[in-house]
Formats: structure tokens, sequence, C-alpha cells
């Protein structure tokens, strides 16, 4: 059983296609070319009273792959504890070091000598 189309031949025929249907495709292409090319969006927000300037902030955002960003020079994640394993490693590591070189140094004042640094 076919269903009669509500709207007349010439009136249906001017409305957009419903999402989903086709659009699939190009917005895999789309998102496919942002991300190997990359893209910036920059702008300024700019508080004034009275010709004074109270606050500025400035947004940069950009979008790009990983493979892109690293080739771009951009790869802070990799050395933010909160993003990563061996950032999170490397400054347990060197927080470690820190708190044994203040110890021996607490060893020292307490005891008057100086201790030999272990290798």
């Amino acid at each position: 059983m076919t269903t009669p189309n509500r709207f007349p031949p010439e009136r249906s025929a001017r409305f957009p296609e419903p999402y989903g249907s086709g659009s699939g495709a190009n917005l895999a292409d789309i998102l496919e070319r942002v991300l190997d090319k990359g893209i910036v969006i920059a702008g300024d927000i700019r508080i004034n009273l009275l010709d004074i300037e109270l606050l500025t902030i400035k947004l940069r955002l950009i979008v790009a792959s990983v493979d892109k960003a690293k080739e771009m020079g951009i790869d802070w994640w990799e050395t933010d504890p909160a993003l990563s394993s061996r950032a999170r490693k490397d400054e347990l590591t060197r927080e470690n070091a820190e708190l044994r070189e203040r110890l021996a140094r607490l060893e020292e004042l307490e005891t008057g000598h100086v201790r030999e640094e272990a290798p």
C-alpha cells in the first residue's frame, strides 16, 4: 500500500532533503578534509568602559588530526601530565628526585654533616 504525498509535486520538490539521506558521505568528506588540512578559528573579545580596556580574551581554536598538529609543531598534550601517561610518569620521577634532594638537605641540617650523593 502506498501513502499519498501530502503536498502537490511542485511544492514537495522545493523542500530540502531530510537530514541523514545522502549527507553522511559529504560530512565524512568534509571532516576528513578538515582533519587533513587543519582549520584555525580565531577571535578576540574586548570589554571597554569609557575607553578603558577592562578585559581582553583571545580565543584560538585549531581543529586538525594529531599527525597534522605534530607537523605544525603542536604537541602540548604529550607533556601534559593530565593527558599523557608518559608525562605523568616523568612528572612523578621529577617530583620524587626533588623530594629526595629536600630530604637529604634536611638530614644534613639535622646531623650537621654532608652525606655522599647516591649515584
